[in-house]
């Protein structure tokens, strides 16, 4: 089995890196007590590393499976020698704040995928959308990014960049030209258009469930401020890309000649692959009233397709992707530590407290504190901890005056368009940002850190603020 390298620092950044480290050590454990300040010793260390652990990320000095783990390891330690934790329940702990649901949900569409690639179909979509462009590769990455994020609306989106990267890689193949920017583009894509409905994207779900808000209310709400900000994003996106998509394409008159259907290599395996595929989105679709799980959903669905398709279970899992979910559990194990420590409550009740109780301010608060924290810490454990926060606003009698009158509290939408397009900010604030990075790695195209950061934190700002003029108008025509 071949072990893949390790990212290797220069002399130069692990020098950055150290020093940057070390400031930062500073301003955690120095500061606040010459400020006056008391916080709780848990409390500097998850901040600690939290901050390290981006740093790391940034400067690519390991892989991040082995910087989340590592990080993972020492916010448990330091929890248990501080007595954060009682040490004998430390495991339970650990178990408790890994969202198996999402994990699960992973897993099972990855195995979806790697036995619906056998049959063929990715190269024959790749081969249909690159005859359909005609090497126009702006015309390309527009009917990339737009069926992406409709599907994206109906399927959650990370199983949507599951289903398209490959898609996405196949075709660049064919060109010769760099994937990279188009699988950055349909990840954006996924997250922007996922927003719009209840089961689009992760935190939706949880939100829904905390809200008691149905699959109709949620797009009725959000799906014209998703439109509208969609359209903005492919102007973006075009701006962004603008040199990458100037680039050389190869082989184009080989490729119209190209039949696709010859691509189609196991039509038995596609179809029972389909039909297993389309019976899942319909349980996910129907899965608020079935009250079942998407992960049991997804890994049912695996499970079935493995039997009828008499595939071999040691050849499908070596096509997982491993790295990422071992990157989603220890992150969210380090997340899941800072907040039992106090440290997201302590950093979301400071911003929400300086609103004053002003609805219209807590509005845009809402929205802007859940982007930015959620383009660096998870979107998924960063709403579940928000939960409790809304609702005790909701509960505000400034707050209840204004808003009170809907049936769904504006305040709820904040945190939903927040949550959703913040997660494009960073290669890890999304699911989806993460899983379309590790199979653009696990096919030999790394996507940096900061190769994102340049693009996502610009395309994070530019969309929340169009999104937030857009929202706050539909709630204001609704009063």
């Amino acid at each position: 089995m071949e072990v893949a390298a390790q990212p290797k620092a220069t002399p130069r950044k692990l020098a950055i890196g150290i020093a940057l480290i070390a400031a930062l050590a500073v301003i955690i454990f120095l500061l606040p007590h010459y400020l006056g300040k008391s916080i709780g010793p848990m409390i500097q260390v998850s901040a600690f590393v939290l901050v390290v652990v981006y740093v790391l990320l940034s400067f690519e000095f390991l892989h991040r499976s082995s910087i989340a783990l590592i990080g993972a390891i020492s916010v448990i330690a330091a929890a248990s020698a501080l007595q954060t934790i009682p040490g004998d329940e430390s495991f339970e702990f650990v178990i408790g704040t890994i969202d198996f649901n999402t994990i699960g949900l992973l897993l099972g569409m990855m195995i979806l995928v790697a036995i619906l690639a056998e049959s063929g179909v990715f190269q024959y979509v790749a081969i249909k959308a690159a005859k359909i462009s005609k090497g126009d590769l702006w015309k390309l990455m527009l009917i990339l990014c737009t069926f992406t994020a409709v599907v994206s609306m109906f399927i959650d989106n990370v199983t949507t960049v599951l289903l398209m990267v490959p898609v996405t890689i196949a075709v660049f193949r064919i060109f010769k030209v760099s994937p990279i920017p188009f699988i950055l583009a349909q990840a954006l894509a996924s997250n922007v258009g996922g927003t719009a409905t209840l089961i689009g994207d992760p935190p939706n779900i949880i939100i829904g469930s905390a809200a008691n808000i149905d699959f109709n209310t949620f797009i009725a709400h959000m799906g014209p401020t998703v439109a509208i900000s969609f359209v903005a994003s492919l102007f973006l996106l075009k701006f962004f890309f603008k040199n990458d998509l100037k680039a050389h394409v190869q082989n184009l008159e080989q490729l119209m000649n190209e039949d696709e259907k010859t691509y189609l290599k196991d039509r038995n395996i596609l179809k029972k692959s389909l039909a297993v595929l389309f019976g899942v989105i319909a349980l996910f679709v129907a899965h608020g009233f079935l009250h079942i799980e998407v992960s049991i959903i997804a890994l049912g669905g695996a499970a079935v397709l493995l039997v009828v398709t008499r595939a071999n279970p040691e050849k499908v899992f070596h096509l997982v992707d491993w790295p990422t979910l071992i990157f989603f559990t220890g992150l969210f194990i380090i997340v899941g530590v800072a907040a039992h420590s106090g440290m997201i409550d302590i950093l979301s009740s400071a911003a929400i407290s300086a609103t004053g109780g002003e609805p219209w301010l807590t509005f845009v608060v809402i929205i802007w504190l859940s982007a930015i924290a959620s383009a660096f810490v998870d979107n998924i454990p960063f709403t579940a901890t928000m939960i409790p926060l809304i609702q005790s606003l909701n509960a505000n009698p400034n707050i209840a005056s204004l808003f009170g009158t809907f049936q769904v509290s504006p305040l709820w939408w904040a945190l939903a368009l927040g949550a959703d397009f913040g997660g494009n900010g960073t290669l890890i604030g999304s699911s989806a940002g993460v899983v379309a990075a590790g199979l653009s790695e696990k096919n030999g195209h790394v996507i940096s850190f900061n190769r994102w950061f340049r693009v996502g934190f610009p395309f994070m700002i530019a969309t929340v603020a169009i999104g937030t003029v857009i929202l706050a108008i539909d709630i204001l025509l609704r009063l």
